[in-house]
């Protein structure tokens, strides 16, 4: 398979790797109903997914004030820590095991905080695989392309040799932003619709798919 041009294999987390997207609007509808404050419709909270918490806080509750977003901001994390990881999509284990057997090395850059990526990677396993990630308190959140730049800075791939996974505008966004290929995961919270303005070089409607067309590319 390794004839494509791609060393670096950089993942987005919620929604790409990890079917979250109904365990973050249930924290986020729970962090609001502990303080009062009117929750937010399902869609909303789905556009800010991948985005970093403090920012993704502010851009749905901008008439709070500080102290409430902080107060949203504890509550979410409280709710996060008393739960399990949400499941992998399936083919996920499969397929992370036949690209490191292909030899690709495997980065994470998420809108997660390290705390909250950390608890994940050890709930499902998957630690060992990923040996360079950032994350939103490390660099700026997406779209910025920071934690790109830095996870190919660590691993000494250039932008040519990398391609980003990710199922959001903000991964597909910070992706070009860093001059970097994007795949974006049809499967995950935005769709394929929504992505197709950002022109990614290919959709996927499982994550085995990435197999079959880093074969083609």
């Amino acid at each position: 398979m390794k004839n494509t041009r791609y060393t670096l294999l950089v993942f987005d987390w919620d929604g790409t790797l990890i079917d979250s997207e109904t365990k973050i609007i249930a924290m986020f509808h729970a962090a609001c109903d502990e303080i009062g404050v009117t929750r937010r419709q399902d869609a909303d909270i789905r556009n800010i997914i991948g985005l970093g918490l403090p920012i993704a806080i502010q851009t749905l509750f901008p008439e709070q004030n500080a102290r409430n977003r902080d107060r949203i901001l504890t509550g979410y994390r409280h709710h996060f820590d008393a739960t399990p990881a949400s499941a992998l999509f399936p083919g996920v284990p499969e397929t992370l095991i036949l690209l490191r057997e292909q030899g690709f090395r495997m980065g994470i850059a998420t809108g997660k905080s390290r705390r909250g990526l950390e608890k994940d990677l050890s709930d499902t396993g998957l630690r060992e695989w990923f040996p360079v990630t950032r994350c939103a308190d490390e660099a700026p959140s997406k779209p910025h392309p920071g934690m790109l730049y830095g996870i190919m800075e660590e691993i000494a791939c250039a932008p040519k040799n990398t391609l980003m996974i990710g199922d959001t505008e903000h991964d597909l966004k910070m992706a070009r932003n860093a001059g970097v290929d994007a795949v974006a995961a049809a499967y995950g919270v935005q769709g394929r619709e929504h992505l197709l303005q950002w022109e990614p070089r290919a959709y996927l409607d499982a994550i085995p798919e990435l197999i079959d067309w880093l074969m083609e590319s």
